[in-house]
C-alpha cells in the first residue's frame, strides 16, 4: 500500500514527463512554438513580404503585367546613371579600402595600448548621423568655407562626382578600418616569426605572410563598402549637384514624380550588385575565418615586428591626416549649431538651438523611443533566430535565416519603397504610423543580432543545457534562465549597433515618415537638402551626444560584465 503523499509525488513527476498530459511542460511547449510562429511569421512578414511587393510592383500597372518600367531604364539618360553609379560606388570603395588598410596596418604595428585607442576612436568616429560629412564639407571647403574663402581667400565649387567620391571614402573608412584591425590581430603570430627566423624581411613578410593572410578579408570589405555606396542617395543628393546616380533618381521618382512602379524598377535594378558584392564579401569572409585557425597559440605581446621607417611614417601620416579631418567634421558641427556665416562674416547665435528647442524635440524623442524598441526586438528576434537554428537544428531554419540576412544585403531604400506598397492598404495598413518605422529598424536589423549570436552559441557549452534538461527543464526554461542569462553582453552589443543604426539612419525609412510622426535623422535631412546648415548642425550634434552617451554607458556595463572593449 503506498503512501497517499508519495503517490502524489510520483503522479507530478509523471505529468511533468508525459508529453500527452495537460501539464506545465506542455504549457511551456506551447509557448515555445507560439514564440517559434511569431519570428518566422514575422521574417515572412515584414521582410520577404516587402520585397515580394517591390518586385510585384515593378513588373505590374494596373493589374497588368508589363516590362514597360524596365524597358524605360534602358534609355541612355538612364544608362548613363546605371554608369555614374558603378562609377562613383567603384572609386570610393576601392579608394576607402585603401586607406583603410594603411590605417589598420598602423594600428597593428603599434604598443597595445595605442593600438587599443586609435580602436576606440575609430569606433567612435562610427557615430556620426548621415550627411554629416556632406556638411562639413560645404561649410569648410565650399564657395564661402570657413577654410576655402575666410582663410585662403578662395572660392571652390564642392559640388560634382568628385565631392561624391571623397565623402563616401571617407565616410566608410571607420567601418572598413575595424574589420581589417580584426583580421589582422587574428593572424597567427607563429608565422610571422616564422618568416623573420628565415631571415625574410618586414617588408618581404608583409608581402608573402601578412597582407596575403588578409586577403580575403580585404576583398570582404571592398565588397561591403561597394554595396553601400551603391545604395546611398543622400549624398549624391547634397553634393553630387548635377552628377546623377540610380539610387538618386530612384528617390527623386518617388518624391517628385510619385510613380512608384518605376521607381521599384530603378530599385530592383540596385539587387543584382549588391547581392553580388555580398557573395563574394561572405565567401572571402569565411577564408579568412579559416586562416585565422589556431590564432590563440601565440598573442602579440612577444611580437617584435617593424616596417621600415618610410612606411611607418607614411602610414602615421595617413591616419593622423584621417583623425584630423575627423576632427574637423566634429568640430565644424558644433562650431555651425551656434554660429552663422553671412558674407563671409563668422558670428554667434543663438537662434538655431532655440528654434530646435521650439519644433524639434518631440522629432528627437520620438527616434530615441524608435531605436530603444527596435534595438531591443531586433536583439531578442535576432537571438532566438539563432537558437532555433543553429542550437535546435529545426529543419527548413537555415533559410529563414537567410531571409532574415535580406535587408542586411539589400539597399535601404529598397527596403523601405518596399513597406509603402506592402503596408498602404487594410489589413496592413502601416503607412503614416510609428509602428511602421519601427518595424522596418526592427527588420532591417535583425541580421545584426543573429550573427552576434551565432558566434556567441559557437562558445556556449552545449552541457548547460543538457544538464538542465536532464533536470527536467523544458526549452523554455531553458532559454529563459540558462541561455538568456549567459547572453546578456550578446544582447547589448546587438542593442548598441541597433541603436546607433536606427538614430542616423535615413535611407530606409525616408519615404515612410510623415508630420506626425518625423524623426530627427530625416529632419536634419531635409533641413540640410534646403540650406539650412544651423539646424541641421544641431541635429547632428543632439544625435550624436545621445547616441555617444548610450555607447558609453554600454560599454561601461559591458566592462564590468568582463567584456573585452578591445575587440581584435
Amino acid at each position: 500500500m503506498q503512501c497517499p503523499r508519495y503517490a502524489t509525488l510520483l503522479k507530478n513527476k509523471i505529468i511533468w514527463k508525459g508529453r500527452g498530459n495537460k501539464s506545465p511542460l506542455s504549457f511551456d511547449v506551447l509557448i515555445d512554438r507560439i514564440m517559434l510562429f511569431l519570428v518566422v511569421g514575422s521574417l515572412l512578414l515584414f521582410i520577404l513580404y516587402p520585397i515580394f511587393m517591390v518586385i510585384s510592383t515593378s513588373v505590374y500597372q494596373r493589374g497588368v503585367f508589363s516590362l514597360d518600367n524596365y524597358r524605360d531604364l534602358l534609355s541612355p539618360g538612364n544608362l548613363k546613371l546605371i554608369k555614374n553609379s558603378l562609377f562613383v560606388s567603384t572609386l570610393s570603395s576601392v579608394l576607402g579600402t585603401f586607406l583603410a588598410l594603411c590605417i589598420a596596418l598602423y594600428t597593428f604595428l603599434q604598443k597595445e595600448r595605442i593600438g587599443a585607442l586609435i580602436y576606440r576612436l575609430l569606433m567612435i568616429t562610427l557615430i556620426s548621423p548621415p550627411f554629416v560629412s556632406a556638411l562639413a564639407l560645404i561649410m569648410l571647403f565650399g564657395r564661402r568655407g570657413l577654410i576655402t574663402y575666410n582663410l585662403l581667400g578662395l572660392s571652390i565649387n564642392p559640388y560634382g562626382w568628385q565631392g561624391i567620391v571623397l565623402l563616401q571614402t571617407l565616410g566608410l573608412i571607420s567601418l572598413a578600418a575595424i574589420m581589417l584591425i580584426s583580421a589582422l590581430n587574428a593572424i597567427d603570430k607563429r608565422l610571422i616569426l616564422a618568416s623573420r627566423d628565415l631571415g625574410a624581411s618586414a617588408i618581404q613578410t608583409l608581402h608573402r605572410v601578412i597582407l596575403p593572410s588578409i586577403y580575403p578579408a580585404i576583398l570582404s570589405v571592398l565588397f561591403l563598402l561597394f554595396t553601400i555606396n551603391m545604395a546611398d542617395f543622400g549624398t549624391p543628393i547634397i553634393i553630387g549637384g548635377k552628377f546623377k546616380v540610380l539610387a538618386t533618381e530612384a528617390y527623386m521618382t518617388v518624391f517628385s514624380a510619385a510613380d512608384l512602379g518605376k521607381a521599384a524598377a530603378m530599385s530592383v535594378l540596385l539587387i543584382p550588385p549588391a547581392i553580388i558584392a555580398f557573395y563574394f564579401y561572405r565567401r572571402n569572409l569565411e577564408k579568412n575565418n579559416f586562416l585565422a585557425d589556431g590564432v590563440k597559440a601565440l598573442g602579440g605581446e612577444g611580437l617584435n615586428f617593424r616596417l621600415p621607417l618610410f612606411i611607418r611614417i607614411a602610414l602615421g601620416i595617413i591616419t593622423g591626416l584621417f583623425f584630423f579631418l575627423m576632427l574637423l567634421k566634429y568640430g565644424n558641427i558644433l562650431l555651425s549649431a551656434v554660429t552663422i556665416n553671412d558674407s563671409g562674416k563668422l558670428t554667434f547665435t543663438w537662434k538655431h538651438i532655440e528654434a530646435f528647442q521650439f519644433a524639434y524635440l518631440p522629432a528627437v524623442y520620438r527616434s530615441l523611443r524608435m531605436a530603444v524598441i527596435a534595438g531591443i526586438l531586433a536583439s531578442v528576434i535576432g537571438i532566438l533566430l539563432s537558437y532555433y537554428t543553429h542550437r535546435r537544428q529545426l529543419p527548413l531554419m537555415k533559410p529563414i535565416e537567410f531571409i532574415a540576412s535580406l535587408p542586411y544585403i539589400i539597399p535601404g531604400i529598397f527596403f523601405g519603397l518596399g513597406y509603402i506598397v506592402g503596408f498602404n492598404n487594410h489589413p496592413l495598413l502601416l503607412t503614416g504610423t510609428t509602428a511602421i518605422l519601427v518595424l522596418n529598424c526592427t527588420f532591417r536589423h535583425i541580421s545584426v543580432g543573429n550573427k552576434a549570436a551565432n558566434a556567441a552559441f559557437e562558445n556556449l557549452d552545449r552541457r548547460l543545457e543538457m544538464a538542465a534538461r536532464d533536470l527536467g527543464a523544458s526549452p523554455v526554461r531553458i532559454l529563459t534562465t540558462v541561455i538568456f542569462p549567459l547572453l546578456k553582453s550578446t544582447f547589448l552589443l546587438s542593442f548598441i549597433n541597433t541603436f546607433t543604426a536606427c538614430m542616423t539612419t535615413v535611407g530606409a525609412i525616408i519615404f515612410l515618415v510623415s508630420p506626425r510622426n518625423v524623426v530627427a535623422s530625416v529632419l536634419m535631412f531635409k533641413d540640410i537638402t534646403n540650406g539650412q546648415y544651423g539646424l541641421g548642425a544641431v541635429i547632428a550634434s543632439v544625435l550624436i551626444i545621445v547616441t555617444v552617451a548610450v555607447n558609453l554607458a554600454a560599454i561601461k556595463y559591458l566592462g564590468r560584465e568582463g567584456g573585452k572593449q578591445y575587440v581584435a
